[in-house]
């Protein structure tokens, strides 16, 4: 399937690792240019060289979205070095497990503001650019803003408003044409994951209980998986879907964790 998607230009933020690698890597197999938000240098370079061996087009702004101008640079780089921006990809983010007693006010205020902000400055100054080609926005929020997870408050708090961004961008956006929907992740081997993982005292049967609790073959969903959905999205082969909350879990979310036990 063509999803009419060469030489358009996409910000993922965090996309040098992780989800985010996988969304710039089958972005420029897609034949799309990927514009990778993320202040890791090392990571980022072996991505590019791949999408270089490729002949592909793509470029790194190595700096994490912390404050404002940030992101405004951000969008300006992207813009220099394309001339065009059809599509924002919000991804980067960390769950730092800041919850009510293992945290304090100012670590929660702290942790929703690293977590939360970055996805509206992005979009707003990339707006003028998805007006003009009728873009799109995907945000990657977590199957936690809808469970929980206990002892992460401020990292649930932040997802959930990025799902609740996701419709309110879907409707102050319809006049434009730019569609915006959600990408709900669950458990997804990135590298943040197997650091999560590494914490436990016996970190494979640690992981094996949690496989065993996915519905669909029992396994984790690779960021593959996570990101093959999200390209779909951003292409104009889903030219009809906006305000959308979309689950890629093996049914770890929604489907009884009992089936076929």
């Amino acid at each position: 399937m063509d999803l009419k998607i060469k030489n358009k230009v996409y910000l993922i933020s965090g996309g040098a690792k992780g989800i985010g690698a996988a969304i710039s890597t089958i972005l420029s197999e897609e034949g799309a240019i990927p514009v990778i938000i993320d202040p890791s240098v090392e990571e980022g370079k072996k991505l590019l060289n791949i999408v270089y061996g490729n002949e592909g087009k793509a470029a790194q702004f190595p700096r994490r979205l912390t404050q404002v101008q940030d992101a405004k640079e951000a969008v300006a780089f992207a813009l220099n070095e394309f001339g065009r921006i059809d599509g924002v990809v919000n991804n980067a983010g960390a769950n730092d497990g800041i919850g009510l007693e293992n945290g304090t006010p100012e670590k929660f205020r702290a942790s929703v503001e690293k977590n939360l902000a970055h996805y509206y400055d992005l979009v707003h100054f990339a707006l003028p650019q998805l007006k003009v080609n009728k873009g799109a926005i995907i945000n990657i929020s977590s199957k936690t803003a809808l469970t929980g997870q206990g002892n992460t408050s401020a990292y649930t708090a932040a997802k959930g408003a990025q799902l609740s961004l996701t419709r309110e961008w879907a409707v102050e956006l319809l006049p434009f044409g730019i569609r915006v929907n959600a990408v709900i992740p669950a458990e997804v081997m990135t590298p943040l994951y197997r650091n999560w993982i590494d914490t436990f005292d016996n970190p494979e049967q640690k992981l094996s209980e949690i496989q065993q609790r996915i519905p669909l073959e029992k396994r984790m969903t690779t960021a593959r998986e996570i990101a093959d959905t999200v390209v779909f999205l951003l292409s104009p082969r889903s030219s009809h879907t906006t305000g959308q909350l979309i689950f890629v879990d093996g049914g770890y979310t929604h489907l009884d964790r009992a089936i076929g036990t």
